[in-house]
């Protein structure tokens, strides 16, 4: 089975340019014009069925490095499994996910993997794979770091915050050290979470308990002093080092610190660190705590620091740290205290439509250059570049059509997600996804699903 998209823009990280695409068995065979695709395959091979492109942008298939699906979280369960979840990042042009399997105080790697599998394994829409939280630091977890790679998981991840979940230096220190010697990569949230925790008492102490608050105790130096902690550990361990959801100026101070010094520092930030701001915790009632992410939304002055870094090239991934909660029950569950809000909002769905609308049809940055940060670093970084990020003869036919004439606004009413709000309510997007491919998989035409449930496991290499 052989299908042609013709007429469409192909889009690449390091170019545009009009071209056809040639699909079979499911992996890309061909890329060019009529005329290359007709002399590489010869007449009649054209294909079996041909999708016409005119006017749109043919990208490859995105990817999210940062997703929490089915995840039990501050009593509760977050609103997406990964049913629903990869449902709504494929029918926005996501065809890989990378979630975050994490590993329980007292338990073992192996045991979080196979919980991970449990819940995602026969139910995703869109392939997938796992990151590893290291929570429990021991000789044990050191020895199975090393099966983790052997088993496809070869990014990590461990915090600075969050009580359960968070590493003291010595032991942000020595994995680290482990990762030089997988190959691994290690990506760490990056805020300082005693500290943290000293603010929220003492603003419930003073009465001060509306969503307000929550972004008023995690200042923005306390991510800076987080990200320059785990950039000099790294360096002194000879370990690339990947901030997750950079969100301030403070800590894009220290990066660029740590790189002028020669480190390897991977930079990921995501689309609402750069379409809101934290005005929105001021929002009349309770409607605030739809926005209670962490970190979370920052002034316009760390927005701007974003977009400037944004355009001169210094992020490398754009992921959505998707954690969606409805706001009924459960965002809900804070209402008189803004600690146990749920922290996390939804935004699979939106993430390309959300950032092509902000930065390229604004003339901020080109299509390639997002096609980077969605596509083509997140596939280096992740171990699939073989496989992914690409249009690329070989790899895998995850192609998205993208028609920018299209007029769109989103909202909770037509979005996908299982969840009851959207943070981008009432954004009105310049177009939107048209068509997906998963592997040759037909699977969303004309903005609807047709296909589901044909995800598959994706065991990743090394960091290229």
């Amino acid at each position: 089975m052989t299908i042609c998209i013709q007429n469409g823009t192909l889009v690449s990280g390091d170019r545009t340019r009009p071209g056809d695409l040639l699909i079979e068995d499911g992996v890309i065979r061909q890329v060019g014009s009529d005329e290359e695709i007709l002399a590489a395959v010869g007449p009649g091979l054209s294909g079996d069925r041909s999708i016409d492109a005119a006017g749109c942008l043919v990208f490859p298939g995105f990817i999210d490095g940062h997703t929490h699906m089915d995840m039990p979280v501050s009593g509760t369960v977050t609103a997406d499994d990964f049913r629903s979840g990869t449902e709504a990042a494929l029918l926005g042009g996501t065809t890989m996910i990378v979630d975050f399997a994490t590993q329980d105080r007292g338990g073992t790697l192996h045991e979080a993997l196979d919980v991970w599998h449990g819940r995602a394994d026969g139910k995703c829409a869109c392939d997938y794979g796992f990151h590893m939280a290291v929570t429990d630091w021991n000789a044990r977890t050191r020895r199975e770091l090393h099966e983790m790679a052997q088993a496809g998981v070869t990014s990590f991840k461990a915090y600075y915050a969050y009580d359960g979940l968070m590493l003291r230096d010595p032991e942000m220190y020595d994995l680290l050290c482990e990762m030089r010697e997988i190959g691994g990569i290690l990506g760490v949230h990056c805020e300082n979470g005693p500290v943290l925790d000293r603010l929220r008492e003492k603003a419930v102490a003073a009465g001060h308990t509306s969503p307000a608050w929550h972004p008023r105790t995690r200042p923005a130096l306390l991510e800076g002093e987080a990200v320059s902690r785990f950039l000099r550990l790294a360096d002194l361990a000879g370990a690339p080092a990947w901030v997750v959801h950079l969100s301030t100026a403070d800590g894009l101070q220290e990066i660029r610190a740590a790189r002028a010094r020669g480190q390897q520092v991977l930079v990921e930030s995501c689309p609402q660190y750069l379409a809101l701001t934290e005005e929105v915790y001021d929002k009349p009632g309770f409607e605030g705590a739809k926005y209670v992410c962490s970190p979370p939304l920052r002034p316009q002055a760390d927005r701007n620091a974003l977009w400037q870094a944004l355009e001169n090239g210094e992020i490398d991934i754009l992921s959505t740290d998707h954690c969606s909660f409805n706001f009924k029950g459960q965002k809900e569950m804070g209402q008189d205290n803004f600690t146990k809000i749920p922290n996390g909002m939804p935004g699979i769905e939106h993430r390309p439509t959300v950032m092509y609308t902000a930065a390229v049809a604004t003339g901020r940055i080109q299509a390639s250059d997002l096609i980077r940060m969605l596509a083509e670093n997140p596939a280096k970084m992740f171990g699939v570049w073989d496989r992914k990020g690409s249009l690329t003869p070989g790899k895998d036919a995850d192609v998205v059509i993208y028609d920018p004439k299209a007029d769109f606004t989103i909202s909770a009413a037509n979005q996908h997600h299982n969840c009851d709000y959207t943070p981008f309510e009432g954004f009105r997007t310049a177009g939107s996804v048209r068509d997906v491919f998963l592997r040759g998989i037909h699977a969303v035409q004309g903005g609807a699903l047709r296909r589901t449930g044909c995800g598959q496991y994706i065991a990743r290499k090394k960091m290229r």
